[in-house]
């Protein structure tokens, strides 16, 4: 039965891992929106008229 145990807390520590790996993924890709959003907003107040 520990054997089931050490699987089952195996596939808990995986998920997590999972969650936290797709958390770092999502801020990041916001940040990097965000940031692109900013250059755009930046470039288009320094453009030539």
């Amino acid at each position: 039965m520990s054997e089931r145990e050490n699987d089952s807390n195996d596939n808990e520590a995986w998920k997590a891992r999972g969650v936290f790996l797709r958390v770092f993924i999502y801020v990041f890709a916001t940040h990097l929106f965000a940031g692109f959003i900013w250059i755009l907003f930046y470039v288009g107040e320094h453009a030539q008229k």
